[in-house]
């Protein structure tokens, strides 16, 4: 078969595979994440069917998916927001990145998998899912409830730590000396707060030069900006996703919203691709051997995120319960853990694996934590104070 009719075959059962998983998973209300790798795993080395002919096309919609949902993530946020929510919650970050990074770092180090490993282990379990969550929060009617800003300020801050820790990353993955990595780090923080110096003082003005009233220019400029910054910041050892996500911020107003519903279902497909690339590259044999440490982190980071968003809702004098659902909706993993975990396969091939099953238990577990846990440590008080009532009525009574 010709090699060109063999990739339009491959990548046409592909994307139909794709719409049809996406289908499946919206009847059972649930994230297509996981359905997605699972296509990934029966495709790829030691699946089912691997797949050839379509590879190149498929990890160039890999690369081009992360850039896009990065540059989405931007376009949710206005340099005002960014700069507020820094001012407000930034403990609340702290707390987040110290409970949720060290599990990994840690299994990492137990592994013997070494300080780079655990540098990428350490954001792959960080990090969650804003996309997961977000359509969780609006299925659940609470995005007008009191914890919700909460919650999305913890995001909106893993978010902004993500253009300093993926520059952090590329260059220990490269292994950059010392001064290359101090480097990198100097122009990405440089890089960072020009963008947001721009951003809030002369957004008007980007944002009127980018802006169209045709649909299709819109896009294209949009479209072709966000990859040149994208490549420059690449070449820079920046990291492409950090210049697709400062190019979000810096739009705004009416063409970040514009932009945003155009780019919108193209974001969906090659982030959709993305995972599905990720699947293919990880071989379904090597992940039972890291099945039980995956288990084991994520029951560990299930406690953590719930302990984080419990913390920050408090700190923000929300009530018993909503803090409770501020700490259940936080607990998903997805792209990111996936992004992350991408870039360091080629270091320690055994993070693939580990990564996939990880996000796999917690893309299902977060859904389920985000509705029930506040529930059950209600049940829980009551019982305990019943159980402490009838003691101390027992007690009484023998007195």
């Amino acid at each position: 078969m010709h090699d060109t009719t063999a990739m339009l075959i491959e990548l046409g059962a592909i994307i139909l595979a794709l719409g049809l998983l996406g289908r499946l998973a919206g009847r059972i209300g649930f994230s297509p994440i996981p359905l997605y790798l699972l296509a990934g795993l029966a495709f790829g080395q030691g699946g089912l069917l691997p797949l050839e002919a379509s590879e190149d096309f498929v990890s160039t919609g890999a690369e081009i998916g992360v850039i896009l949902l990065l540059l989405m993530l931007g376009l949710e946020y206005s340099a005002s927001d960014l700069v507020t929510t820094l001012r407000t919650q930034y403990p609340s970050g702290a707390v987040d990145f110290v409970l949720n990074a060290t599990p990994g770092a840690v299994m990492a180090l137990l592994l013997g998998w070494g300080p780079v490993a655990a540098v990428a282990l350490a954001g792959v379990t960080w990090i969650s899912s804003s996309g997961v969550i977000a359509k969780v929060l609006g299925e659940l009617r609470r995005l007008g409830n009191r914890e919700t800003p909460v919650v999305l300020g913890v995001l909106v801050l893993e978010d902004l730590a993500m253009a300093v820790y993926l520059p952090i990353l590329t260059a220990v993955l490269a292994g950059v000396s010392l001064a290359g990595g101090a480097l990198t780090l100097l122009i990405s923080l440089g890089t960072v707060g020009a963008v947001l110096y721009v951003a809030l003082r002369h957004g008007r003005l980007v944002s009127r030069a980018v802006a169209s009233d045709n649909a299709e220019l819109l896009l294209l400029v949009v479209l072709g900006l966000t990859l040149l910054v994208a490549g420059i910041a690449q070449e820079l050892q920046v990291s492409a996703a950090v210049g697709a996500f400062l190019v979000g911020i810096a739009l705004s107003g009416e063409v970040a919203e514009g932009a945003g519903n155009l780019l919108t279902p193209l974001r969906d497909l090659f982030a959709a691709v993305f995972f599905v690339f990720f699947g293919l590259h990880t071989d379904p044999a090597a992940i039972p051997p890291v099945l039980l440490p995956a288990l084991a982190l994520a029951v560990v980071t299930t406690a953590t995120k719930i302990a984080t968003g419990y913390w920050a809702a408090r700190r923000a004098a929300i009530s018993v319960p909503g803090r409770w659902r501020a700490g259940g909706v936080l607990v998903a993993r997805g792209e990111f853990s996936i992004v992350i975990a991408g870039l360091a396969v080629g270091v320690e091939p055994r993070i693939g694996p580990l990564a996939t099953a990880y996000v796999l238990i917690l893309v299902v577990l977060g859904p389920l934590t985000a509705r029930w846990t506040e529930p059950l440590a209600r049940r829980f008080t009551r019982t305990a104070s019943a159980e402490n009532a009838r003691r101390r009525e027992a007690a009484h009574a023998s007195g």
